[in-house]
Parts: structure tokens; C-alpha cells; sequence
């Protein structure tokens, strides 16, 4: 892992560089020009995680990345700020530091700390040991959240010590309304909120209009574009896998008075037989697919993108919007998404500044008949 070089002063330098690779990337897709949506140069992970490396008497956050003299080995780099985290995370790593070396408890075999922290100011720490806790750890960790207005959770092998609760609630600003979501600690969130309010604008925009007709969405984690996207359309059926994250949806739907979503919990390739009818069950039979009129169907897969029988799935719908963590697998779904859709509106969503990954968005309506597989 290479951590990150911040020189904010050069941010539209390499904000430059992927464009430029994005449009190299898919010119043979013919897309229109594309939309690049800026990232605050830095502190912008809401969320991060850091080894505790122990000297001594000394600690200290660090990270590991490949010597380059020699590739097999791993080098400790010392951290006392980051650059890429939040300011929040900034200004509780030094205070949480010298609360560690005052306190033997709270420094005993701790290995790993992780942030979770939100734009509206609330912030989520789990420590990590190598060894039991018990109530002398908890005392200490229940006055450090107190001393640093906190909540804090403590892990170790089979035990898992939730203090405050295991959630944060981030508020989005999106189109004006503000969105509440539920944040649960171990779970995926976008870690850049910022580029996240302007993914969920984008995809508002390109889905608008549609109140007649239905969303169906794969991949839904906590209902991040559910919530968003929900009052564009008349209904929305959203899945996933993670039972946890369909708890956290539910919850979200919930807090922003969403009514006319429903979220299952099944794969995407689950789903895929359910809509065939080759699949039966209580989830299926909940979900009434009878009573949906889809039009649209909003995908946001993981880094290796969809295997060849999602992609003739999703071709059924007349408008497609693919979110993308990784745009080679994205370029290689497009060689079949292409035969049937063309791309109306392609997004670059820089969540990582000064690191090679891209986010980007392409929004797909059918070909009319006759230019399919053109």
C-alpha cells in the first residue's frame, strides 16, 4: 500500500491526470463529455484505520508500505496527523495518543485504532486488543469518551464492548434536503461525504422525472441512494446481501420517512432468479415483484464489477446507472451493456485524491431498435 501524498497545491494537477485516463479509457464507448466532480484537496476520509505500534514506552499510529528497495518487505511510517483524514480524525489522534501513554489499561496490548466521523461533527472510536477487557478497561475508556466528547468501542478476540452505541448518524445535504443515515461501526459507508453529496445529486438529476414508473437497485448497503433517489420514482426495490446493512437501510428509510422503498435482504444474482421465477421463498413472496413497473435499475458493485449474467440482467431495463469503484471493470462490462444501451452522462467522482483510484458514474438508456449492437 502506498499512503497517500497530499499537495493540495497540486490537486488540479492530478484531478487532470484521471480525466485524462477516464477519457482515454472509454473513448471507444463514445461517451459525452465528462463530468468531473471535485473533492476537497484533503481531510476528506470520514473514516480510517491505524496500527498502534509500540517502542518501549513510546506508541504510536502507523501504517505499512513496501520499501522500494526492497518489495518483499514492508516499512512502518510514523503518523501523527494524516492529511487525508477528516479534521475531526486530526484533532483526536495526538489527544487520544497521550491518553494511551498516561494509562497502562488503555495502552496494553492495543493494536489497532479505527475513526468513524461524520460532517455533522459526531465521531466513533474502536480500539483494538490483544487481550481481554474488562471492567478496569472499561472505567478508563468510559471517562476518556467523556474527557473527549466520544463514543468508543473496544474489541478483542470473541468480545466486542460497546460503550455509547455502534452507530453515527451523518447528515447529507443533497438537492437542498438534508438526509439522515445511520452509520454502523465495521460496516462500508463512503468514506468521502463531501464527493458522496455530489454522487447522490448527480444520480437525482439523471433519474428524474419518473414518478410514474419503478427503481430497482442491487448492491444497496445502508440505502445510501435509496434514500436519495426514492422520490423520483413511484417505487424502489433495493437488495443486499449484508444482513447487517440491510438493518442500517431499514433504520435510514425509517429516520428520512421514506415509504415507498422496500429492501431485501439477497444477492444480486439471488434477485436475478427471482425475477425469472426460478426462485420462491418468504423474501421473494414479501417483495410482490408482481406489483413493480421497473424502468431503472441502479447498480453499485464491488471492485470486480458484474459477471456477464448481471450484465444481460440490468440490459432488461431501459435506463441503467452504474456507479463504479474501478473503471477497467466497468470498461470491460460496457463491451456488453453497449450492445443494447449507450451512455447518455459519464461522471468522474474523485473520493481519493492523490491516489490512482477512480469513482465514476455512467448513465445508460436503450438504443433504439436498429442501432442495437451497433
Amino acid at each position: 500500500m502506498a499512503i497517500p501524498d497530499i499537495q493540495p497545491e497540486r490537486y488540479a494537477e492530478q484531478l487532470a491526470e484521471k480525466r485524462a485516463y477516464l477519457e482515454s479509457t472509454f473513448a471507444p464507448f463514445n461517451p459525452p463529455a465528462l463530468e468531473v466532480f471535485e473533492s476537497p484537496a484533503s481531510h476528506y476520509r470520514q473514516r480510517c484505520e491505524f496500527r498502534i505500534w509500540h517502542e518501549g514506552d513510546d506508541l504510536f499510529y502507523a501504517m505499512f508500505e513496501v520499501d522500494p528497495a526492497n518489495p518483499k518487505e514492508k516499512r512502518v511510517v510514523r503518523l501523527d496527523q494524516f492529511a487525508v483524514a477528516s479534521e475531526s480524525i486530526n484533532a483526536l489522534m495526538p489527544r487520544l495518543r497521550e491518553a494511551f501513554l498516561a494509562s497502562d489499561e488503555l495502552r496494553r496490548r492495543l493494536f489497532q485504532v479505527e475513526f468513524l466521523t461524520t460532517l455533522s461533527g459526531e465521531a466513533l472510536v474502536t480500539l483494538i486488543y490483544h487481550r481481554p477487557l474488562g471492567d478496569a478497561w472499561e472505567q478508563e475508556a468510559r471517562a476518556l469518551e467523556a474527557e473527549l466528547g466520544i463514543m468508543i468501542i473496544g474489541r478483542s478476540r470473541k468480545q466486542r464492548l460497546v460503550l455509547t452505541r455502534d452507530h453515527v448518524w451523518e447528515q447529507l445535504t443533497v438537492d437542498g434536503r438534508t438526509l439522515d443515515y445511520q452509520q454502523v461501526e465495521n460496516s462500508f459507508t463512503q468514506p468521502n461525504a463531501h464527493i458522496c453529496q455530489k454522487m447522490l445529486a448527480w444520480a437525482r438529476e439523471v433519474t428524474a422525472g419518473r414518478q410514474d414508473e419503478d427503481l430497482v437497485e442491487l448492491y444497496c448497503g445502508n440505502g445510501n441512494f435509496t434514500i436519495a433517489l426514492a422520490d423520483n420514482f413511484r417505487r424502489v426495490l433495493a437488495t443486499e446481501i449484508s444482513r447487517t446493512s440491510v438493518a442500517s437501510a431499514n433504520v435510514n428509510l425509517e429516520a428520512n420517512k421514506v415509504t415507498n422503498a422496500h429492501i431485501a435482504r439477497m444477492s444480486a444474482e439471488e434477485f436475478a432468479l427471482a425475477l425469472k421465477g426460478e426462485k420462491g421463498g418468504r423474501r421473494v413472496a414479501e417483495m410482490a415483484l408482481e406489483d413493480y413497473r421497473f424502468s431503472t435499475v441502479l447498480v453499485d458493485p464491488p471492485r470486480a464489477g458484474l459477471d456477464e449474467q448481471s450484465c444481460r440482467q440490468i440490459s432488461e431495463y431501459d435506463q441503467i446507472v452504474y456507479i463504479s469503484c474501478n473503471p477497467a471493470t466497468l470498461a470491460d462490462n460496457l463491451q456488453v451493456l453497449g450492445k443494447t444501451h449507450q451512455i447518455e452522462r459519464f461522471a468522474l467522482f474523485d473520493q481519493f485524491p492523490f491516489t490512482h483510484h477512480c469513482e465514476c458514474g455512467v448513465w445508460l438508456t436503450r438504443r433504439e431498435i436498429g442501432q442495437e449492437g451497433a
